[in-house]
């Protein structure tokens, strides 16, 4: 019998294991060691990273079969999904924005899978359909991923992606007519259209080889020019760097097409490039050759370019250059750095708009160009604030959210520092009925770590409360409030939802990024078990009523912390998490991860820190009782491939870990999560949402 037989057996048989009531799928061991610096790892579940192979495919089917017959098996389902689908019901409007004289915004009824983008002539006029998303598929699987117009208004590109992947398609349509012209691009990735004339930029890969698409290693990134009316074969390659495979390049043009900026990344910083197209000719002229800082360029206004940057400065500053001038160290500070986070600067007619983030918060501030502060934008409350606006116009338009405060749309005027409501949503709950407070704690090693609570009033600190504690930590990305229904579905049913902001993240400035990062990644591992610790000791809750929860690198955090205090949690819910800490570099993108983890090839010093929390690595197998494990995963994520959590799943199920259930929930045609209808998504938290309420004891509201 060979090898590939007795695979596809041993992912149908069932064998009992540590828990009594799951008879889980047995699977197939292979003899595969790696060794690292003089150190065998074994790595049994080698054959499951084949992602496309009959025997991961009876694999597949016989894990769902068993979490699906756990998960239908749960109480409350219906009434949950009774519930989150009246919560998710409700009309959501984008803010507008403002292309050649017309307005254009995104709008979903509720429950469509796929928002629509409407355009209108006035802000007064009826909004007509101009693209619907909705329609380039029966089941909601295709979603748009961006739009672009070309800069003489005839064109508008727009990418979209299929059933989760990362892969992007580019099509193009007549704004007069709507028509959908023959242009068609295929095999781009990471990348918008950016319009040069009757045509446009984008970044692509080649095509990967039958069978590969969803988990080759991603290399040499290109960048090419498709001009209107001709096929993709005929495209022109704009730039490619055949000396560094693993890195990332993208132009954008500006709207005057008097330059264009080509980057350069390793995905942690940026190194930038400036053509002037003023004259023919012209070669691009590097302005800033250190990749580990990030440069942003926003606008220009003439020959000046202004430059959100964080060289020299953790929390971001202003710059500009100018046009005339291009060349090393000829940018000058327009906005010097501040205590707080610069996040994003952009043109509001002769002003800027500067959005800092400030404890982990929005914080709006009007500004001159010559970078002189004229007031800070009063918003409704704490939370997140998104704007739009232009450097030719001076209506203003922004959203906020907050964790009970669906987005509403407003605008402002610059005038007389007034805000006024454009659009506010109709939801089925009592925002009143709730509040949010922002606690610190202090880390193991003394570090004070900032958290949002946000609960029914009047909840007492009794010690009994269910809490839903929400983490990521890493590649300098932001936690800020933003409501989500079903964890309001959580806290209506007498939860607190909790969103601790680790270090690896950008709340703090790329000093807190880098405190997490690599042989610092211990760090998010301590932060996220002392918030725990914390509303322990503080009363909100015990070990058995949490349930934690995070997705991609927050998957990656659930799954180390899982491991080193299972003692600590109730439930726990890893989402396309990065599980093997080993191997995650030789998968589609995952080498550009490295700035943040570092890789088990770098150093001896940099293997063992590596294996020593890596998920799928530090799973006991002694007996010591784990909390109950959902692992969600999709096989069209080529972002995380599912691997990761297909190899952690089974080794679960394989260790000595207690009675508590270890399944793994694996969705069809999705992927990371980006642009999932939400069909799919009602079907997922459902399922989430059922199984952490089951065990934390709870019953949603009736």
């Amino acid at each position: 019998m060979n090898i590939k037989t007795i695979m596809i057996m041993g992912g149908i048989a069932t064998t009992m294991t540590a828990n009594a009531a799951l008879n889980y799928p047995k699977t197939a061991k292979e003899d595969v060691k790696d060794n690292y610096f003089g150190t065998e790892v074994v790595d049994a579940y080698r054959w499951l990273e084949n992602d496309t192979a009959e025997n991961t495919a009876a694999w597949v089917e016989a894990q769902n079969k068993i979490s699906r017959g756990y998960l239908e098996k749960l109480p409350y389902r219906e009434q949950l999904r009774k519930r989150f689908t009246e919560l998710y019901n409700y009309e959501r409007k984008g803010i507008p924005f403002k292309k050649h004289g017309k307005y254009y915004s995104f709008c979903n009824t509720g429950l469509q899978n796929q928002s629509v983008l409407y355009v209108q002539s006035t802000l007064d006029s009826e909004p007509k359909v101009f693209l619907d998303p909705n329609a380039l598929s029966a089941d909601g699987t295709v979603a748009l991923q961006g739009i672009s117009f070309s800069n003489n208004g005839k064109y508008m590109a727009y990418v979209i992606s299929r059933s989760g992947s990362d892969w992007n398609e580019i099509f193009v349509i007549d704004v007069a007519t709507g028509k959908l012209l023959d242009d068609h691009i295929t095999w781009a990735k990471f990348t918008d259209a950016q319009w040069r004339g009757d045509g446009f930029y984008y970044s692509a890969y080649d095509a990967p080889a039958d069978g590969n698409a969803l988990s080759a290693k991603n290399e040499f990134q290109k960048v090419y020019y498709h001009k209107i009316g001709t096929p993709q074969s005929s495209d022109v390659l704009e730039y490619q760097n055949l000396k560094y495979p693993q890195r990332f390049y993208s132009v954008s043009v500006a709207d005057d097409e008097t330059f264009m900026t080509l980057y350069e990344s390793d995905g942690s910083g940026n190194m930038l490039y400036f053509k002037d197209l003023r004259t023919a000719g012209n070669e691009y002229v590097l302005v800033a050759d250190n990749i580990k800082n990030q440069y942003m360029p926003i606008e220009n206004v003439g020959s000046t370019i202004y430059i959100l940057t964080n060289e020299n400065a953790p929390m971001c500053k202003l710059s500009a250059i100018s046009l005339d001038n291009l060349g090393k160290g000829k940018m000058i500070d327009i906005v010097a750095e501040r205590d707080y986070v610069l996040e994003g600067a952009q043109h509001a007619g002769d002003k800027l708009i500067l959005s800092y983030n400030k404890n982990a918060a929005s914080h709006i501030y009007l500004f001159d160009r010559s970078g002189k502060e004229i007031r800070e934008i009063s918003l409704p409350s704490i939370g997140s604030a998104s704007f739009s606006s232009k450097k030719d116009d001076n209506e203003v338009f922004y959203s906020f959210t907050s964790y009970t405060y669906p987005g509403v749309s407003y605008t402002y005027d610059m005038n007389s520092d007034s805000s006024k409501i454009l659009y506010s949503p109709k939801v089925a709950f009592n925002p009143d009925d709730f509040t949010t407070e922002q606690v610190t704690y202090n880390s193991k090693d003394g570090t004070p770590v900032t958290m949002f609570l946000t609960y029914k009033k009047g909840l007492k600190r009794d010690g009994k409360n269910p809490v839903f504690l929400y983490g990521y930590g890493g590649f300098n990305i932001s936690l800020n409030p933003g409501y989500n229904p079903f964890r309001l579905a959580f806290i209506e049913a007498g939860g607190i939802y909790a969103v601790a902001n680790l270090r690896g993240g950008g709340e703090y400035g790329e000093d807190w990024h880098q405190a997490g990062t690599k042989m610092n990644k211990q760090n998010v591992f301590d932060d996220f078990i002392s918030a725990a610790e914390y509303l322990v000791s503080q009363q909100y809750t015990i070990p058995s009523k949490i349930a934690i929860n995070g997705g991609s690198n927050g998957g990656l955090l659930v799954g180390a912390v899982v491991n080193q205090r299972p003692d600590l949690f109730a439930v726990a819910v890893p989402q396309v998490g990065v599980m093997d800490m080993l191997r995650y570099h030789k998968f589609t993108i995952g080498w550009n991860w490295a700035g943040d983890y570092g890789t088990s090839e770098d150093s001896e010093e940099m293997f063992k820190y590596l294996l020593a929390y890596s998920p799928l690595h530090t799973i006991k197998n002694d007996g010591t009782k784990y909390p109950a494990i959902l692992v969600t995963t999709a096989d069209h994520d080529d972002r995380v491939v599912p691997a990761h959590s297909f190899k952690y799943a089974a080794q679960l199920q394989a260790s000595n870990t207690g009675k508590n259930p270890k399944i793994i929930r694996i969705d069809s045609k999705a992927g990371h999560g980006a642009g999932k209808p939400i069909s799919k998504v009602i079907d997922e938290y459902v399922d989430v949402y059922s199984f952490i309420m089951s065990f934390l004891k709870m019953a949603p509201k009736k």
